[in-house]
């Protein structure tokens, strides 16, 4: 039987690697130019850090680690009734409860607010779809320890700051969930805010009509349904979609005060017109507690491409109270998509090698090496043939590394001088041996 890799994850070769590390490092420069330090955490958490953080549905999509050594021992012993759980671990689902564990671990240590950037892997028992993976790659950004409004607008102008650097065209939604509470309360289902949001925050994939449906099933009355109507329709712009929720929600402190939140930062962010007011945005993960963001790409049907938004209690969920944060999230892998979709990634970033030394006889090798270790120590990345074989099948080779540059030395044609050709032109030079260092190095300026 053929292997195959497991669905929902997949294989990178050369050119997808060097796409992503491309994307990868444009998203690093920003958010180190908006001084987010970067940190790394375990692949996999207890599962306690996990459960719970992500609702009903998060929850059912955490990938269990089965416990082991002694302890699967003695689930074969069927009398043994200590055996309750046969799961402690799981696969970190995001990379936002992982951190705040970090800093709930750490809080003595931490300077705050403390920013930081992360880029990893996350994992999720989803099932597996154009652009929706089981195993995919987060790249976030988090401020903790603060509770200013001035980190939300920080927030939008990364977002538009690294969008704009990676040349991907986006709108970004936004919402806060304090104005989503004002409308369960103004509807008469504050105590069913949960249910209403979750259904909600799937208007964009199961339209207005689902949305009903579901509401129906939960058990929602047509007369509370009808009240919860103007949430679900979209409004053209920011100002208007403010103007009315002032109006609609003016019975509600709460959902005023989300109002004026998101009112400060529209106001402030360094570019307005990629912003949406959307309503029916709800961003279904329990911890967010003010405004929340998801972005879209324009001209392609791909879902969101980044979300976040704040979150007041998260950490006191680990035992540090009175911490707030607001962190967003680059869905990489939806990105690349877009990209590759759009054709909008540059065609010269294929990160291999420059040059490959071309083999003729084997009584030059010792110098063809020789070449190579000098160009390399030097900083020019050199790809050795192995073998002596057809020139077509050491070319071929050349250009499917990407290597710019073949290197021909043959010391019983010509002792003093080396054979350079371009691959793109097929020109060629001669250079003489002591004169091809400093070749390659004024092409690297």
């Amino acid at each position: 039987m053929k292997p195959q890799s497991s669905k929902g994850t997949r294989d990178f070769d050369l050119i997808q690697v060097s796409r992503r590390n491309y994307v990868i490092e444009l998203l690093r420069k920003a958010f180190q130019t908006f001084s987010f330090n970067p940190l790394e955490t375990p692949s996999f958490e207890n599962i306690e850090t996990l459960m719970g953080k992500y609702g009903d549905e998060g929850d059912r999509l955490i990938f269990k680690i089965l416990r082991s050594g002694d302890f699967m021992k003695s689930v074969v012993d069927r009398s043994n009734p200590d055996i309750k759980e046969i799961a402690d671990k799981g696969l970190r689902y995001d990379l936002t409860v992982p951190f705040a564990r970090y800093v709930s671990q750490n809080s003595g240590k931490l300077s705050f607010p403390y920013k930081r950037y992360q880029i990893q892997p996350v994992w999720r028992a989803d099932r597996p779809q154009k652009g929706r993976y089981r195993e995919f790659l987060q790249c976030d950004a988090d401020v903790v320890g603060s509770n200013s409004l001035w980190q939300e607008v920080e927030m939008i102008d990364l977002y538009s700051f690294a969008f704009k650097s990676i040349g991907l065209p986006v709108v970004i939604n936004v919402n806060n969930r304090k104005i989503l509470s004002g409308i369960a309360e103004v509807c008469g289902i504050a105590n069913r805010l949960m249910e209403f949001t979750v259904a909600l925050d799937k208007i964009d994939k199961i339209g207005e009509d689902g949305v009903i449906s579901e509401l129906i099933k939960k058990d929602f009355s047509i007369e509370e349904i009808d009240k919860l109507k103007p949430s679900f329709r979209l409004h053209s712009n920011v100002d208007e979609s403010i103007y009315f929720l002032k109006d609609w929600l003016k019975g509600s402190s709460e959902g005023i005060q989300g109002i004026e939140e998101l009112e400060f930062v529209v106001k402030r962010v360094q570019n307005p017109s990629i912003l949406k007011l959307n309503v029916s945005l709800a961003r279904g993960l329990n911890y967010y507690t003010g405004c929340i963001f998801e972005v879209n790409a324009l001209n392609v049907d791909i879902g969101s491409i980044g979300g976040g938004g704040r979150y007041d209690n998260l950490t006191a969920m680990f035992g540090l109270e009175n911490i707030s944060g607001v962190g967003i999230s680059f869905g990489l892998d939806r990105i690349m998509l877009c990209l590759e979709d759009l054709n909008l990634l540059p065609d010269n970033i294929i990160q291999s090698c420059d040059v490959v030394i071309i083999r003729t006889d084997e009584n030059s090798s010792d110098d063809n090496y020789k070449i190579a270790q000098e160009l390399r120590e030097n900083g020019i990345s050199v790809d050795y043939y192995p073998d002596v074989v057809k020139l077509k099948k050491q070319f071929d080779y050349a250009e499917k590394c990407g290597a710019t540059h073949v290197i021909i030395f043959n010391k019983e044609i010509d002792q003093d001088r080396i054979k350079v050709k371009k691959l793109a032109s097929g020109d060629h030079i001669w250079i003489d041996k002591k004169e091809l260092l400093f070749y390659f190095l004024e092409l690297k300026k």
